[in-house]
This record gives C-alpha cells, sequence and structure tokens, in this order.
C-alpha cells in the first residue's frame, strides 16, 4: 500500500502541526507566535501555510468573531506512519533492516530503550 501524498510534509509543514497538535486548535497569530522562536516568519506565511494544509485535508477551521481557529484532521502517527514508509522505500529501497542498522549506528540508543525495542520485536513475533 503506497502512502497518502497528503501527508508528505516538510519540516515547516510538520511544525505547524505540531503546535495544532499541542493546542488543539489555535489562529493563525497563535501558530506564529509559537514557531517565532525556531523559525522566524511572517504571520502571512503562516496564514498561506495553513491554507494550503486546509487545501489538502491535513486541517479544517472554524470561524470565531473575525478569525479562523484551525485544527489538524490528523495526527502524529498517521503522519509517521506516512513519513516512515517513505524514508524505507525512497532511502533505504524497502529494507527496513537498513534503517534500523543505520539509527543503532549512528544514535545513541539506551539500554532501556533496546530493551523495549527486543520486547516489541518478541511481541511481534
Amino acid at each position: 500500500m503506497s502512502p497518502d501524498p497528503e501527508l508528505r510534509l516538510t519540516s515547516l509543514q510538520l511544525a505547524v502541526l505540531r503546535v495544532l497538535w499541542r493546542k488543539s486548535e489555535a489562529s493563525v497569530n497563535e501558530v506564529h507566535a509559537a514557531l517565532q522562536t525556531d523559525r522566524p516568519l511572517a504571520t502571512t506565511t503562516v496564514a498561506t501555510l495553513l491554507k494550503r494544509l486546509e487545501a489538502r485535508g491535513v486541517l479544517t477551521h472554524r470561524t470565531e468573531g473575525r478569525q479562523f481557529l484551525y485544527r489538524a484532521l490528523v495526527n502524529a502517527d498517521e503522519v509517521g506512519r506516512t513519513m516512515t514508509s517513505e524514508l524505507v522505500e525512497d532511502v533505504y529501497a524497502g529494507d527496513v533492516t537498513g534503517l534500523f542498522a543505520h539509527l543503532l549506528d549512528t544514535r545513541s540508543v539506551s539500554e532501556k530503550d533496546l530493551a523495549e525495542i527486543q520486547r516489541m520485536i518478541q511481541e511481534h513475533e
């Protein structure tokens, strides 16, 4: 099954979604303020991002007074599933073990994390 192309997101789009996941819903100004620390963007840029994500079916909005309040229509698991599938297919040519080998070679993995991964593998078997 191929990933949903509507969930191919840039890091900036993911940052917007993280704000909405954290706040449940937010106005353009609230999203803008939340992003300002890491990403100095114009308010109009944030508004454009929100409108484009809504046009793709990733977000929706409701009107309160004179402002739109946006909320996500997708959750982190759905986005993660799609983007992980794309990573495995596009970068590792479908080789799941290649992805795991890369993670183990390039990330610091604690004993606790390794034990949890082993538990998940045993549960999956």
